[in-house]
């Protein structure tokens, strides 16, 4: 009985090296490099983009094998307020005029009796919090964490993340496709005492010619293929 048990966790642990797997793990490293190098794009460039890059995801996380958590113990969370409001405020000064837009997605929106105020750099940074958690807790090497990392941001896909990526994706469209002038302004700072810090960017997966394995056979250049200031 002892031993059907193991084999049985070991077959289930085949999963964080499936196919899916895999690819889901090479694209949220790219989108994790994306948003936290905003200020390396025009603003055009940044929404054409993520644009691309957030269906990507969303289709990946759709497809990830069913796994079940295997530990009673929370994974350890790695990024941290700071992290996450260099990586918001990145996406806000890049996107500025066009970072704000109404949403009826929100949980408050039938308490209120007003249109409902998003941003886009928040719906970005909020999926950005929880893909690279995932990524930092999936390269460990430790089978089950893997496992336990690729339930969670199953999880939290469903609940949470896939529809901050989807309402994004929703503003960013009207934007590109409302005839508005793309042109870079200079961003209006916030009130806000954090400086900013450095980001201790994940390490890229494998590449071909600086490209992602996965981007590459799809013939995609998505983070390589931007256009600096």
């Amino acid at each position: 009985m002892i031993n059907d048990e193991k084999n049985e966790q070991e077959q289930d642990f085949q999963n964080v090296f499936s196919k899916n797997a895999i690819e889901f793990a090479t694209v949220a490293r790219e989108y994790c490099v994306f948003a936290e190098n905003a200020p390396q794009y025009t603003k055009e460039d940044y929404l054409r983009v993520a644009s691309r890059l957030l269906p990507l995801l969303y289709m990946k996380a759709s497809l990830l094998p069913e796994a079940q958590s295997v530990s009673e113990e929370d994974l350890p969370e790695i990024v941290d307020y700071e992290t996450y409001e260099s990586v918001r405020r990145g996406i806000h000064d890049r996107l500025t005029s066009h970072d704000d837009y109404i949403t009826a997605f929100k949980d408050d929106f039938q308490y209120s009796e007003t249109p409902v105020a998003a941003s886009i750099s928040e719906d970005m940074a909020d999926v950005y919090q929880d893909i690279r958690n995932f990524c930092e807790q999936y390269s460990c090497g430790d089978n089950a964490v893997m496992n336990d990392a690729m339930a969670l941001v199953a999880d939290k896909f469903r609940g949470y993340w896939g529809q901050k990526a989807a309402n994004a994706l929703c503003a960013i469209h009207h934007a590109l496709n409302s005839g508005d002038d793309l042109a870079d302004e200079t961003p209006a700072r916030e009130d806000d005492d954090t400086d900013d810090e450095p980001l201790d960017t994940p390490p890229t997966a494998s590449q071909e010619d600086g490209i992602p394995y996965f981007l590459h056979q799809t013939g995609m250049r998505l983070v390589d293929n931007k256009r600096r200031r």
